[in-house]
């Protein structure tokens, strides 16, 4: 009898503290944050100014809504951006509990500079978008497929790219194996994390020390039992290694949160087209804001090497 005490108060205790670790980095209900909640670093203070003025001017243009039922059946929200008809489309998506005002504030002025439509969209769990867990990509990147058939079949052969900031970067690496559209022709990839496990225990040991690495196996069982996920079913990593499309990676080189590193793992796996840019002195997810010129020449040499043909024309 005491032992089936000992072993109860045991498992009571595993489940407790596997709740509490799931609920730390996935457990997102409130979808409260605004485009203009920026980060608290001192390293970005020099950047806020230009931050907020392109965030506001992303704000101020005029959108449609979107919505699309996921593959689970949750529903999603979006805003498209229409430059002109015929245009090739990017859909982006951004980061972890941010918005996609914020994160594609930057890429957001570039697709109107290059004429291209643009497709920003809100995470499951985040904004308008269904959903209480975040699983770093491991969920959202069948919504990135979700989403790219839904542009595919309402503009039959527009030229799709896929982009992403942070976590956004990472959901659209990890589509990058799936079946996508044939009208998805590239993938722009901005900071992202090399895999879902690395990033989360990476982030642990800044914030806890070494002593973290005692909390990842709750992690691992709260994404489980809690979240319906497994935080391993995928990575960028993995993904590249059968990439179906060309892809393009930029990371600033002082991203204190995403290593730099990462994104040159992710070169370094991806067995198809690749191209990566670092930009010096940048924080993570404004690469855009601290180097335009090198991040639009980064951009506009990518798409020009990739083939736009619109297959209902060819």
């Amino acid at each position: 009898m005491t032992l089936i005490i000992v072993l109860a108060i045991v498992i009571l205790a595993v489940l407790a503290i596997s709740y509490a670790a799931y609920r730390i980095p996935f457990y997102h209900p409130d979808h409260k944050e605004s485009p203009y909640d920026l980060p608290p670093e001192e390293q970005y203070d020099p950047y806020r100014e230009t931050m907020t003025a392109l965030i506001k001017e992303l704000d101020a243009q005029p959108f449609e809504p979107a919505e699309i039922a996921a593959y689970d059946g949750a529903r999603l929200y979006g805003r498209g951006f229409h430059v002109s008809d015929g245009a090739p489309l990017m859909i982006g998506f951004h980061g972890f509990k941010s918005t996609g005002l914020r994160d594609m504030c930057g890429l957001g002025k570039l697709a109107r500079q290059l004429g291209m439509d643009m497709l920003i969209v809100d995470q499951r769990s985040h904004g308008k978008s269904d959903g209480k867990t975040i699983s770093f990509g491991v969920r959202e990147r069948f919504d990135c497929l979700s989403w790219a058939r839904y542009a595919a079949e309402r503009w039959p052969g527009r030229p799709i790219i896929l982009a992403g900031v942070s976590m956004g970067a990472a959901t659209v690496l990890m589509a990058s194996d799936l079946d996508l559209p044939a009208e998805v022709k590239g993938i722009v990839a901005d900071c992202p994390y090399s895999d879902p496990s690395a990033i989360i225990k990476k982030v642990g040991r800044d914030s806890m020390g070494p002593a973290s690495i005692l909390l990842y196996p709750f992690i691992l069982l709260g994404a489980r039992l809690y979240g319906g996920f497994s935080l391993t079913a995928a990575s960028p990593v993995k993904a590249v290694r059968q990439a179906r499309v060309p892809i393009l990676l930029i990371h600033g080189e002082d991203d204190r949160f995403v290593p730099c590193d990462m994104s040159r793992e992710i070169f370094d796996a991806c067995t198809g087209k690749k191209t990566r840019v670092t930009i010096p002195g940048a924080p993570h997810a404004i690469a855009y804001i601290v180097d335009p010129d090198k991040y639009g020449r980064a951009v506009r040499g990518f798409l020009a090497s990739l083939d736009m043909t619109d297959r209902q024309g060819a």
